[in-house]
């Protein structure tokens, strides 16, 4: 066979310049080595929070106050007695000392400034000194005291003002509401017969004796169901 004839080569059309081979492309250049690569699951550094207008937002530093804690001492009292109270010695004293009946938050601040004690410090730390003051401070409430803060006011017999508290307390509140029930006053007659004294509400709560709504009921029906008989 005749030698192959050589194929024509395709000539470019014209306007058009032959394609050049592509040069290959040159690596990025990463950023710096030392600046550490964040990876996917870390959180974002205290202060790169962005608000809603892009900026950045400074975290709000807390404000709250650091909490003292008082060690428990060697010598530590779990009951504290005090009045003929017993109190809990790991509560803090102006908390602890509320409760002696008769003692409230004033009085529990006035005999506190009145003896020198943190309010904070636990009642088992104090020394028995310091118990000692503070009872006497609480049964001398009443000299020291001006008579708005007082629970006992212009008494009956003698007309003065007294600061009870604890038992003392217990027996006077014992002896009012017998004399009310020995002079026959409306307050006296509701407490002789249970009933709400101070002008509450009695028709669904505070309700006393017998169910007398069920037993209506019942004599209800059983009077419909005698007098259906007859009628036939």
């Amino acid at each position: 066979m005749a030698d192959k004839e050589a194929k024509p080569t395709k000539e470019p059309k014209e306007g058009k310049a032959p394609k050049e081979a592509k040069e290959p492309k040159a690596p990025k250049e990463s950023k710096d080595a030392t600046e550490p690569v964040k990876e996917k699951g870390e959180k974002k550094e205290k202060g790169e929070k962005k608000g809603k207008d892009g900026k950045d937002k400074p975290e709000k530093a807390h404000t709250t106050a650091p909490t003292v804690k008082h060690k428990e001492k060697d010598d530590f009292k779990y009951i504290v007695r005090i009045v003929n109270s017993d109190l809990d010695g790991e509560k803090r004293t102006l908390i602890a000392i509320q409760g002696v009946k008769g003692v409230g938050p004033r009085v529990a601040d006035v005999i506190i400034k009145k003896a020198n004690v943190s309010r904070t410090e636990k009642i088992g730390n104090l020394s028995d000194a310091k118990i000692d003051e503070m009872e006497n401070l609480i049964n001398a409430y009443s000299e020291y005291a001006p008579a708005w803060a007082m629970n006992k006011q212009h008494d009956l017999e003698t007309g003065e003002d007294h600061h009870l508290v604890a038992i003392d307390l217990d027996m006077s509140i014992k002896d009012d509401i017998n004399r009310m029930k020995m002079v026959k006053t409306y307050r006296g007659v509701r407490h002789e017969t249970g009933q709400k004294v101070r002008g509450q509400r009695t028709r669904s709560n505070g309700r006393t004796g017998l169910t007398l709504g069920v037993m209506r009921q019942k004599l209800a029906q059983g009077g419909k169901s005698d007098s259906d008989k007859k009628d036939k």
